[in-house]
């Protein structure tokens, strides 16, 4: 295939949630503007505009979960609902126009390096059948939250009833007077539980929420927003930026109870525990949502009405293993056989396996996730691979919070690649890539530091480890530490090459100067 079976761009950028949106705007202010942003989806918004379950809302406060340079003065609340994120991501992509970059609806099939042209060549599947991209860089911002993980159960396939996941949400299935069971305990399926339960309860049904391990849950603190208090934000400057600086702060005093020190969670463990106290009666329900592992091992949860929606008469919480699910019922290993119209599987997502690693191939034709094989999921500084030339990761491994704001992390990434890219241009790179040893040091520090958190050392099992019982999800450190790790781009970490000078004369891909830097 020659050059001119490709699109050329300069930038191609996967996914348009977060990540992808705030790092097209980003490279259209620095004057970046030759770039495609390729969505699966039919719009912006991810994580945001996939999840419309019942109740979906964000656990990270509004204040904080927005971008830096896009305040939104009209949250209703502080932790904000799904449809008023998806539609503030709408807005913020409409204001700065950058739409016309985005393809959605569209797949990315394969994406290879090719060392001839220096360009990664990118095929995507759309409503329009194929087309290819030749791009200078590659930045994928698929999310790490993005492709639901269903659960291997003896079975499921037959199942005769309606069944979803919660990121898939079924909306025309009507869930009044159903036997429903929700499968999962986690961040979704504690927003999905209450709703449903009121729904069935008003109609007749009945919930069957069946649990493997008993999350922490600890109070939604939740403040409607005024007229008053939105109108302030709106006019008297540097308000709500004072608002999001404190919110950010409080996050950041969470940091050594997660990563050496989890005695000082005791306060959060009171609260969860008084929470159980508050919202179930029964003492069995209560030992059976008391979990037995450190607070914070798995991701803390919030909620008001996650115990008392269990507590309901409607409503039982199933602990025993799950054995199998026939056409109409599900089977416990104790031999009992619940009957179930509407399947719910609440069982989270692909975090430790990038299903984008599968469709990705470096130099000499690797796939990423072969990489990820041998080495675990692993980048440097969250955002570079070697062996996969001006390949970007927005949100890569081990960039997750357990604490606070993913945006921030994002914006900090960002950043990394606008420089990165500003490098290039100023001393015509045409490829940068980190080197081994940079990329094996920073993840020896990283799995180093990894041994004194709580999520190694809490008693639990979570989606946070990879097969091999590695955390190749979270950052063990302080936010404003990554931020400053990646506020320069640290070209020496890094091999670069030369861009060919062609000339009628020599224009032959080995015309190619290697400077290591």
């Amino acid at each position: 295939m020659t050059r001119l079976d490709h699109r050329l761009v300069d930038h191609l950028i996967v996914g348009a949630g977060f990540g992808g949106l705030c790092a097209a705007i980003k490279l259209d202010e620095d004057g970046e503007r030759d770039y495609v942003v390729v969505e699966k989806g039919g719009d912006v918004g991810g994580t945001w505009r996939d999840n419309t379950y019942p109740g979906a809302a964000c656990d990270v406060p509004s204040q904080l979960y927005s971008f830096s340079f896009a305040p939104n003065p009209d949250w209703s609340m502080s932790y904000s609902p799904q449809p008023e994120i998806q539609a503030y991501l709408q807005r913020v992509a409409k204001d700065h126009g950058v739409l016309d970059r985005f393809v959605f609806d569209t797949l990315v099939a394969d994406a290879a390096w090719d060392e001839d042209t220096q360009r990664w060549i990118v095929r995507t599947e759309g409503p329009s059948g194929e087309a290819t991209y030749a791009a200078r860089t590659l930045i994928a911002g698929p999310g790490a939250l993005s492709e639901p993980r269903l659960p291997e159960i003896a079975g499921i396939e037959d199942f005769q009833g309606e069944i979803f996941h919660s990121a898939r949400w079924d909306h025309d299935v009507d869930l009044a007077g159903k036997r429903v069971a929700v499968i999962g305990t986690g961040a979704s399926a504690i927003q999905i539980v209450p709703e449903v339960q009121r729904t069935l309860q008003a109609t007749g049904g009945h919930l069957d929420v069946y649990q493997r391990t008993a999350p922490w849950v600890i109070p939604r603190n939740e403040h409607h927003y005024t007229p008053l208090q939105k109108a302030a934000f709106r006019h008297v400057p540097g308000l709500q930026r004072l608002a999001r600086t404190a919110v950010y702060w409080g996050r950041e005093a969470y940091v050594p109870a997660f990563t050496w020190k989890p005695a000082l969670a005791a306060p959060a463990k009171r609260s969860a525990l008084k929470n159980i106290e508050k919202g179930i009666s029964d003492p069995e329900l209560r030992a059976k949502v008391t979990p037995s592992y450190e607070i914070g091992c798995k991701r803390i949860l919030i909620s008001n009405a996650y115990y008392p929606a269990l507590d309901a008469d409607n409503c039982d919480l199933v602990t025993d293993p799950i054995e199998k699910v026939t056409g109409d019922a599900i089977v416990t290993r104790d031999g009992t056989e619940r009957p179930v119209d509407v399947l719910i599987v609440a069982t989270g997502f692909y975090t430790t396996d990038l299903p984008i690693a599968h469709r990705l191939r470096g130099r000499g034709g690797r796939l990423l996730a072969d990489r990820f094989a041998e080495t675990g999921m692993a980048a440097y500084k969250g955002s570079t691979i070697p062996e996969f030339p001006n390949l970007f990761f927005v949100v890569g491994p081990n960039t997750g919070l357990g604490h606070s704001s993913m945006v921030f992390i994002i914006e900090s990434q960002v950043r990394y690649i606008r420089d990165a890219l500003r490098t290039m241009r100023t001393n015509d790179y045409a490829t940068v890539e980190p080197t081994e040893r940079a990329f094996a040091d920073w993840n020896a520090d990283l799995q180093a530091r990894m041994a004194s958190t709580v999520w190694s050392s809490g008693g639990c099992s979570s989606w946070y480890l990879d097969e091999h019982g590695r955390n190749t999800t979270l950052w063990p450190r302080t936010t404003y530490v990554f931020r400053k790790l990646l506020s320069t781009f640290d070209v020496r970490s890094y091999r670069v090459t030369a861009t060919r000078i062609e000339t009628p004369a020599d224009t032959t891909p080995d015309n190619q100067e290697n400077v290591n830097a």
